[in-house]
């Protein structure tokens, strides 16, 4: 199992062993003659004798005790367990929407929960953490070097441009315990280098993408974030040393992660051939509580063509590569799908221009990825149809700010479950 499975195969590992030790303790037990004999004694002093005591008054309670566990039992089913998975998970991050400065220090009294306008208890509460969980996803088609032309023209291919972001936030703004995954996708998601706090790592995995021609025109961004966060099963990652290497691997999503986790999305927007659909997707982002932070790669290509007529999408559009052809609309859509991810997610969209904005690009995001506030809540609504709930959060600074500067960046709704009748 690789990805993020490890943790199961560690709880796993720890069953089998507990396991282990009881099966191995057991016969000894049972082969010591001071405890067959005491358990015979015992077992036959019950059978002549079930109230030790003599008091009819405990005969009768044992007796209505028993009756009790009777019905008890016949109302579960055997051999299960009941674990309440019905918490909301909510990263929220909280900053002055003057001068953008983040807002430390608050307690769980300063904040409020409410969903469908209905106030919820806040069971859940930790303050940030600076070491983090992240998944870098990194478009890696043949619409790269397309989209990225225009910045990098004939003295870089234009996945240079597409994959500055990557290298840069890898150089300067990863820190040390943090856990970094680099998946690419074109076609398919392909995890390059699995969950590492090895910085070397992780600059091999962006120079080989750099080195390397993508493959594939197509460019399925649903699927791959479907990946990422549900998980399946996929390719192997690619820079794995382990000598029992496969072809295909389970991988567990990054939903399953607990703690402090993020995605940084580096992407035009563009789906072009995944087998769901756009709202398939965003129900899957919502669902997940793992806040996406977008930076957008096809602004300067859509700014640069905006006047050709070329793509007008009643003229078909500029044939760009493998037969996939871009107009005005599909770039717009594109744009406003990765907003839509982060906004619903509780991340934030970067559309990206030119080169010099990454630096100040990549330090917000590695400021609002380092504080963000964990807050859970069961909701008081046991409704259970599938229709999707808004979450609002709301902080409480007293005289300290004027209420209208506090912005608080959170996911904005998730969908209910849906029980057949």
């Amino acid at each position: 199992m690789k990805f993020l499975s490890n943790r199961r195969m560690k709880l796993i590992a720890g069953l089998a062993i507990a396991l282990a030790v009881l099966l191995s303790v057991s016969p000894l037990l049972m082969n010591d003659p001071t405890f067959a004999q005491a358990g015979r004694k015992t077992s036959e002093n019950q059978k002549k004798n079930p109230n030790a005591s003599g008091d009819p008054d405990e005969a009768a309670r044992l007796e209505q005790e028993k009756k009790d566990r009777q019905k008890i039992d016949k109302t579960l089913p055997p051999s299960t367990m009941s674990i309440d998975t019905n918490v909301v998970g909510v990263e929220a991050v909280v900053y002055n929407k003057k001068t953008g400065a983040i807002i430390g220090g608050l307690k769980k009294e300063n904040f409020e929960i409410y969903e469908d306008g209905i106030k919820q208890d806040i069971e859940n509460f930790s303050t940030p953490q600076a070491p983090v969980t992240m998944v870098l996803m990194l478009e890696y088609s043949k619409l790269v070097d397309v989209l990225g032309s225009p910045a990098g023209g004939y003295f870089d291919y234009g996945r240079v441009e597409i994959l500055r972001p990557a290298y840069e936030f890898v150089n300067r703004f990863v820190q040390p315990k943090d856990f970094i995954s680099i998946v690419a996708y074109d076609m398919r998601p392909t995890p390059i280098v699995d969950f590492t706090d090895d910085k070397s790592k992780l600059m091999g995995a962006v120079n080989l993408l750099i080195r390397n021609n993508p493959a594939f025109s197509e460019s399925n961004l649903f699927d791959a974030m479907s990946l990422v966060l549900k998980g399946g099963i996929g390719d192997s990652v690619v820079l794995d040393d382990s000598k029992d290497k496969k072809e295909k691997t389970d991988y567990g999503g990054l939903e399953e992660v607990q703690g402090h986790t993020a995605i940084l999305l580096v992407a035009s927007g563009l789906d072009t051939f995944s087998k769901i659909n756009f709202d398939q997707a965003r129900k899957i982002v919502e669902n997940a509580g793992v806040p996406i932070y977008t930076i957008g790669t096809g602004n300067l290509f859509m700014k640069l063509y905006d006047n050709d007529p070329r793509l007008d999408p009643s003229r078909g559009g500029i044939l760009v590569t493998g037969g996939i052809r871009l107009d005005r609309l599909m770039l717009l859509q594109a744009n406003n799908t990765l907003k839509t991810f982060a906004d619903a997610s509780g991340g934030k969209h970067f559309p990206v221009t030119f080169a010099g904005e990454i630096p100040n690009v990549l330090q917000s995001i590695s400021a609002l990825v380092r504080n963000q506030y964990s807050l859970g809540y069961t909701p008081t609504n046991t409704r259970q149809e599938g229709k999707r709930r808004k979450i609002q959060v709301k902080v409480n600074l007293g005289d300290q700010i004027d209420p209208k500067l506090i912005v608080i960046q959170h996911r904005q709704s998730y969908v209910e479950e849906k029980v057949k009748k």
